[in-house]
């Protein structure tokens, strides 16, 4: 687990942790690195210890199971983790040895912390590597004296945006910022840069500590002056002023970890090292046994990290591979499509009505290139061989031998059934015919297909290089090896796979379509659409649900509508429908004509549409916020719960992951279906009761949620 080794005086200790796939600080691993420090502390042959990693990566930080283990315990069970690590990294600092972190691989959270302990950081030059104090991605804050030593060696205005962001920076822009002192080309260089330093720096001492004359202990220096400025420091008054109200605008209030990281941060400079670990500690507890850290915890790092090695894959299907993917439709989401296939070095074959349609998709990567080559994030020399992956064409024999075809043409089924009749024959044996659907039935558009056993849906999300959610779609003959091809081809493309079952809507756009009708539903009620707008947004929403309709745009709101009307899943009198009908009618069918909810002036800032008054009146009474934003989360997470318990969706991770990543659900509920643990299951049943009363049943609670709540042993 932890490797002791001494050579020419100087103790290696390197971290090899074999009950963990990488190393992490846990309840095995601290005791076994304090004791080999311990070791090294009290040899008198032991001039310096250098701390390594005999695996590619050097800590990747606090085992969260760990963390989760202990966030509804007692909060004292929590501060004791905080404290005995501080108690450990500390002795780093004041052994009197001088310590050097040769950081060999991927350094984050914790195991970045144990650098910032050490005397000396030296980092191998690694693209891959990466360096950061992530813990505020997942409802933590450093809790190993990450907020204490960052800005006391880097200064405030530096450090804070590292760990308020959870920026994880290369080893080059770590030197340049100062969070890393060296760089070697190689690990034998690393090595001995190490014990150059160590020989050169018999008894080091961090600016931050001094010798106490009477005990002649390193302790913490009172007058420490932080780089830049101190706390009360012009520079630093302004910091804490402007950062904290970014933050509240940014957050808007839902996610704690940012406003105690200036907390901890603001306390602990004011104060010497030892008492600033104190008050990190406290701040720790309190964000890693909130709610809101352990949703975070287990939907956005758990179990995105099962989703992301396949866990809804079939178990008995042995591994796929696509190397020739075809996609009908170079529109938008056909050439986004191609683009992370070509990135992720598929051959692409992109075939639209004419060549010249389909060399216009094949320039959507050669804009997206340029941009990653102008931001540093796209080298210049592999973007030929990107491009070259990508065939425009309008002969369907170019995608002979295919082993999947996508379409990505308009949400029409005749088109649809059209096409795949004509590009299935290319498929190569066993091929597979995906169809990126958002909305029609899978296995309504399977009865175009000769093979409907290897016909399935792959629902990609727009903007597809940004977006990292794909919707696998099965239908009622698709076989579990084209579920498993398809989960294969998403993996490969480096996004993040949920499994639904067939229904019109699938689970994505289904639950979606509440937030926007409920919008709707606001608006006829009277409520101010200023009101609307802002709740969602104060909820967790990325934006509010009229403006995200007019991204959308209302005139494919009703096409959906209308087929939803003639499949008989919706009548013709629902209120949000004739409200759809009458803005097509007007000809404002959202951002693309300029007019939808909003207007969009040339040049200016989008802006309510002032007519909105007139065909929906502005109530004398409005209701609080607070009731806003409960219509708009309980009325997706409600429509969620029905999805998982009719079989829609098959997994609750699934659930609560494509909330989040496919239509922004808040995340720091853990997802729309974990928001009925994160209110409680009791407080859910009830308030969709008074709710369903008021509003209609739309809000009305399941039977088994019922029984749910009544057994609360069971949430």
């Amino acid at each position: 687990m932890i490797q002791y080794t001494v050579d020419n005086n100087i103790a290696i200790i390197s971290w090899a942790m074999t009950s963990a796939p990488m190393n992490v600080l846990n309840d095995e691993s601290i005791p076994a690195f304090e004791a080999a420090l311990r070791q090294a502390y009290t040899d008198e042959a032991v001039k310096g210890v250098i701390i390594t990693s005999a695996k590619p990566e050097f800590v990747a930080g606090a085992d969260l199971k760990m963390i989760l283990r202990n966030n509804d315990k007692d909060p004292a069970e929590m501060l004791k983790v905080s404290s005995e690590l501080n108690r450990v990294f500390r002795s780093i600092e004041t052994s009197g040895k001088p310590t050097v972190a040769a950081i060999n691989g991927t350094a984050l959270g914790g195991g970045y912390e144990i650098c910032l302990a050490c005397h000396h950081r030296i980092a191998l030059k690694n693209p891959k590597t990466l360096i950061g104090l992530v813990e505020v991605t997942i409802g933590l804050l450093p809790g190993a004296g990450g907020t204490q030593r960052l800005p006391r060696m880097i200064g405030i205005q530096a450090a804070l945006p590292l760990i308020l962001e959870g920026r994880k920076v290369g080893v080059e822009e770590a030197k340049k910022l100062g969070m890393i002192d060296d760089i070697a080309d190689t690990p034998e260089q690393l090595l001995d840069k190490a014990r150059a330093w160590i020989m050169a720096n018999e008894k080091p001492l961090k600016p931050w500590d001094e010798i106490d004359r009477k005990t002649g202990q390193i302790v913490g220096k009172d007058n420490f002056k932080v780089p830049g400025g101190n706390v009360q420091s012009p520079v630093g008054a302004q910091t804490f002023a402007a950062g904290t109200a970014m933050l509240m605008d940014k957050t808007k209030g839902n996610y704690p970890a940012p406003l105690e990281i200036m907390s901890c941060v603001y306390e602990g400079l004011q104060v010497n090292i030892d008492r600033a670990l104190v008050i990190e500690a406290r701040h720790f507890v309190k964000v890693a046994t909130s709610k809101v850290a352990k949703s975070l915890i287990q939907t956005m790092f758990l179990g995105m990290n099962e989703a992301n090695k396949g866990a809804s894959r079939p178990k008995d299907q042995p591994k796929t591979e696509v190397k020739k993917v075809g996609i009908l439709g170079a529109g938008m989401m056909g050439a986004g499509i191609a683009y992370v296939s070509a990135q992720a070095g598929i051959e692409v074959v992109l075939k639209d009505v004419s060549v010249e349609a389909a060399e216009r998709g094949k320039d959507y990567s050669r804009g997206l290139l340029r941009k990653g080559v102008e931001r540093g994030k796209v080298d210049p020399l592999k973007v030929d061989g990107i491009l070259n992956l990508i065939k425009p064409t309008a002969d369907y024999a170019d995608m002979q031998g295919c082993d999947l075809i996508i379409e990505a043409v308009f949400e029409n089924r005749d088109l649809k059934a059209q096409v795949t009749r004509e590009a299935e024959p290319m498929l190569a044996a066993n091929g597979v015919f995906g169809s990126n659907t958002s909305t029609l039935p899978i296995s309504g558009l399977a009865e175009a297909s000769a093979r409907p056993e290897n016909f399935i849906g792959i629902h990609f999300f727009s903007p597809v290089d940004k977006m990292m959610l794909v919707e696998i779609i099965v239908g009622k003959q698709t076989s579990d090896y084209a579920l498993a091809a398809a989960m294969d081809y998403t993996r490969k493309i480096r996004k993040t796979p949920i499994v639904v079952n067939d229904s019109r809507g699938f689970y994505t756009s289904r639950c979606f379509g509440t937030y926007t009708s409920e919008g709707m539903e606001l608006l006829k009620d009277g409520v101010s659409p200023v009101l609307i707008e802002n709740a969602g947004k104060m909820a967790g929403m990325p934006v509010g649900p009229l403006a995200v309709h007019d991204e959308v745009a209302l005139d494919l709101s009703l096409k959906v509508m209308t087929e939803s009307i003639r499949a008989g899943a919706m009548r013709a009198d629902e209120p949000t429908y004739q409200m759809v009908k009458t803005f097509n009618e007007l000809g404002r069918i959202g951002k693309k004509a300029k007019a939808g909810f909003y207007d969009y002036p040339e040049g200016g800032t989008k802006q309510l549409w002032p007519g909105l008054a007139d065909l929906y009146p502005v109530a004398d009474q409005q209701p609080s916020l607070d009731e806003v934003k409960t219509r708009l989360l309980y009325r997706q997470a409600i429509e969620a719960v029905r999805c998982y318990e009719e079989g829609v969706v098959r997994t609750r991770l699934d659930g609560d992951l494509g909330s989040i990543l496919a239509w922004g659900f808040p995340a720091y509920t853990g997802g729309a279906l974990s928001f009925v643990d994160f209110v409680g299951a009791d407080t859910f049943v009830e308030t969709l009761d008074r709710l369903a009363d008021q509003y209609g049943d739309r809000f009305r609670p399941t039977e088994k949620l019922r029984e749910r709540a009544s057994q609360p042993q069971l949430a």
